[in-house]
Parts: structure tokens; C-alpha cells; sequence
């Protein structure tokens, strides 16, 4: 084979690759689970994210975007039942202080930890028989 054809395709896939590299990249942005850093693990490797739990990302642009940015993270986990506390638990066990203890009203439960990476929020809410638990903090 001549060495202009070797060139092309070497050239070829060279292109190729950057195109998967791309695209396995930018998937994570486009798909609802975009927030979810390590499939499996809780605040991105944490700890393993107990059985029952769903993960879930908000359905936000501006929150897409600030995830993607880099300026804040969020997961989101759905579990039948209100388990105001079950998370905020196993946060705690992986290292984080929790500073506040806010039951805002029925069904709202908030609280503050601090740990490795700074401050975080934790909130559950009771949405149709189930807890939603969000946390949100920096990266």
C-alpha cells in the first residue's frame, strides 16, 4: 500500500477516536442522568449508594449547566417511603458533620454537613409516597 494511503488512514482514525472520546464525553451532558458522576456510589464514590435508592438529576437547564461548569454538583436519589434521614445517615458514616437538623414542615426535612469538600445541602422531601434526597454543594 502506498505510503499517501497509510497516511490517510492513519489520519482517518485518528479522527475516529477523537470523535468516540467526544462523544462518550458529551453523552453524560445530554442524558437525564447527568449529574451522576459514579453510577452505584453516593456524592460521586462516597460510599455505595444503598439498595432502593434511584438516582435521578433535576430536569433544570440552569442546573444542567452549573453541574457541567463546573460551579456546583447535585445528585438526586428516589426511594419509596418517607425516609427523611436514611442518606443524610451514610453521609455521615463516610466522614461528614452535619451542622444543622431542620424539619422545615410535614414531608421537608433539611440539613447542613461539612466534610472533605466544604459544605453541603442535604434535603428530602416526601413527593407521592416517596422520599426525594437532593444534596448540593461545590465540587
Amino acid at each position: 500500500m502506498p505510503a499517501s494511503r497509510w497516511a490517510w488512514l492513519t489520519d482517518a482514525l485518528v479522527v475516529l477516536a477523537g470523535l468516540g472520546v467526544w462523544w462518550t464525553s458529551e453523552r453524560r451532558w445530554s442524558g437525564p442522568l447527568y449529574c451522576i458522576e459514579k453510577p452505584g456510589t453516593l456524592w460521586s464514590g462516597l460510599a455505595p449508594l444503598p439498595a432502593g435508592y434511584t438516582p435521578e438529576c433535576p430536569e433544570s437547564s440552569s442546573y444542567r449547566q452549573e453541574v457541567r461548569s463546573g460551579l456546583s454538583r447535585v445528585e438526586r436519589y428516589r426511594v419509596d417511603g418517607w425516609h427523611p434521614k436514611a442518606l443524610l445517615d451514610v453521609m455521615k458514616q463516610a466522614g461528614y458533620r452535619q451542622t444543622t437538623d431542620d424539619p422545615i414542615a410535614p414531608g421537608n426535612y433539611t440539613a447542613f454537613l461539612t466534610g472533605r469538600s466544604g459544605m453541603l445541602q442535604y434535603l428530602a422531601t416526601l413527593q407521592d409516597g416517596q422520599t426525594v434526597a437532593t444534596l448540593s454543594g461545590r465540587p
